[in-house]
């Protein structure tokens, strides 16, 4: 089953990163804040009205009827103890079947928020690395433990400059280096494992860029989070390849709080525009 998850994901990052490069370029020249309430605005009314036409909007009108009466009933008749826990219980029933009612459109939305999630993460997660900054490069071989490790170098490239490394961790079958930013762009630095080439992707420069901070190994969840490169297959001699970009500093479009940012202003947008679309939720 992981298999198949780790293939079906691979398949679909790769026209999620075409649609993610031409859709989210304007963030490469707007403001983080700006381009992330776009995004988060345009989001938040694209969901709503899937949620519409994927939920069944007659039954949660009626059951948003149902419990307003009841809430119009513990007002009305609130010395009656038995009215009043009748009511309570309804109201607590309508709550559970808005949630019952709730789970088709989630399960149809889960999947284009990955996918978008993972896209934005790539521009706000992190920042390229600056001009003469260092960062460390760690790759992880396969599992055979006990085995010695193969010969591993970088080629000579004039982008960047080898500054430590390699050094080899045989207990957890990893080698590290730590390389100088030497040239603006998005590079390709290579890998010469044993007789294999072996690219990772390497932003340098100032402003948003997208970022990979890590070419994954063959588990759907690294690969779902980090899309923007092919995964290892599960035989290669590599699993993966990390470089420890720096995040991004910002309250709206840096590391982890671009997320919470994305989805206040995606709620807050899906509520002005619900009655506008009649939507009930």
């Amino acid at each position: 089953m992981t298999n198949c998850f780790a293939h079906l994901i691979t398949w679909i990052n790769v026209p999620a990163n075409s649609l993610g490069k031409f859709l989210l370029a304007p963030i490469g020249m707007l403001p983080g804040w700006l381009s992330n309430s776009i995004i988060s605005a345009v989001a938040g009314v694209f969901l709503l009205i899937v949620f519409k036409y994927t939920s069944n909007q007659t039954a949660i009108g009626r059951v948003r009827d149902s419990i307003k009466a009841n809430m119009l009933a513990l007002k009305l008749f609130k010395d009656s103890l038995a009215v009043t826990l009748l009511a309570q219980g309804r109201i607590f029933k309508g709550a559970m079947l808005l949630l019952f009612h709730a789970i088709r459109p989630l399960l149809v939305m889960i999947v284009p928020v990955s996918l978008l999630l993972g896209q934005m993460g790539l521009w706000y997660q992190f920042r390229p690395l600056e001009l003469g900054e260092e960062a460390v490069v760690t790759m992880k071989l396969n599992n055979e433990t006990g085995s010695s490790l193969p010969k591993v170098k970088i080629e000579s490239t004039p982008v960047a400059e080898i500054t430590i490394g390699p050094i080899r961790v045989l207990s957890k079958r990893e080698i590290h280096w730590r390389l100088r930013a030497r040239e603006n762009g998005s590079h390709r630095i290579v890998f010469q494992v044993g007789n294999q080439k072996i690219e990772k992707e390497l932003a340098i420069g100032d402003g948003f860029m997208r970022v990979s901070p890590e070419r994954p190994g063959w588990r759907w969840t690294d690969i779902m989070l980090y899309p923007r490169e092919d995964p290892f297959s599960p035989d290669s001699i590599a699993q993966s390849i990390r470089i420890d970009y720096p995040e991004r500093i910002s309250r709206t479009s840096g590391a982890n709080w671009w997320i919470i940012y994305f989805f206040v202003v995606s709620l807050i947008f899906a509520l002005i525009f619900k009655p506008f679309l009649k939507v009930r939720i």
